[in-house]
């Protein structure tokens, strides 16, 4: 592995690819996906002080009563209330970062998902013997992913596993993502030099 680590010194892996940063050290190379705007953060807390609000309304509307006419307001209020909740979640989920990366000396890919709750952040690591493909998936028309596919426990695994490493691939980087590809390949010793697509 350490001739890899020199080629891959002497023709660095680009800068950025897609929503990620990569970074060469030496040893291992990382990619992080950048983080989300201030205000897109903001979003799902702002949807959950609009599903208090709507409850609030709707427990007053209930405690008040009123006339027959009214009655459907509070049930309104509850369900908006519901309805932001479940968008606040979703939000709140695609907030996630992820981060990988390939530990040249020790053969293994680290995959991170970072959370922004403490301690919900995901790690796994993966043996590159496990890994069977590395995919360019096309997500819509000039929009790429680099996706890493493995079995754990190797060939003898039951299921597949896959994990996005790089989201968001536009038209313009073909050529670097062909670079990241191939580097990604030849670290994990695949076969072939076709790009796949799913």
């Amino acid at each position: 592995m350490a001739s890899f680590s020199e080629a891959l010194e002497e023709n660095p892996a680009p800068r950025r690819l897609g929503d990620v940063r990569l970074r060469y050290e030496p040893g291992r190379l990382m990619g992080e996906s950048l983080p989300p705007s201030f205000w897109r953060r903001q979003l799902p807390g702002a949807c959950l002080v609009l599903a208090a609000l709507c409850t609030a309304g709707a427990v007053v509307g209930v405690l008040l009563g009123g006339s027959e006419g009214l009655g459907s307001v509070p049930l309104s209020l509850a369900m908006v209330a519901v309805a932001l909740v479940g968008f606040a979640l979703q939000l709140e989920g695609q907030l996630g970062r992820r981060r990988f990366v390939l530990h040249f000396p020790t053969e293994r890919l680290r995959l991170e998902r970072l959370r922004w709750a403490p301690g919900a952040t995901r790690v796994e690591w993966v043996p590159f013997d496990e890994v069977s493909s590395v995919d360019v998936v096309e997500r819509a028309p000039g929009r790429y992913a680099l996706v890493v596919a493995w079995r754990p426990g190797g060939k003898d695994g039951k299921e597949t596993r896959r994990e996005v490493l790089v989201e968001h691939i536009g038209a313009h980087e073909q050529e670097a993502l062909l670079r990241v590809w191939r580097l990604l390949h030849n670290a994990f010793g695949l076969r072939g030099a076709g790009l796949a697509g799913e």
